[in-house]
């Protein structure tokens, strides 16, 4: 899965909209729509941040990512 793939499903697991997942961010909506169109893609710390808020709210992120690692980049 890629990363837009994985903000919006992740998103709307948490039943969040884009601006409740960019408040608890603490970014801007509009980034977030850029994440799940594909336009932007955060720096690695901000990708931490989100992929740390994920795990927190109980996500199993290993299984949004898949097998192959689409997600963070290392």
């Amino acid at each position: 899965m890629n990363f837009p793939d994985i903000v919006k499903t992740a998103r709307e697991k948490m039943g969040l909209s884009q601006e409740e997942l960019a408040r608890a961010l603490n970014i801007s909506f509009a980034t977030i729509n850029r994440w799940e169109n594909g336009k932007t893609h955060p720096n690695k710390l901000t990708e931490t941040v989100f992929f740390d808020f994920c795990v927190k709210q109980g996500l199993d992120m290993e299984s949004l990512i898949g097998k192959e690692g689409g997600g963070r980049s290392e």
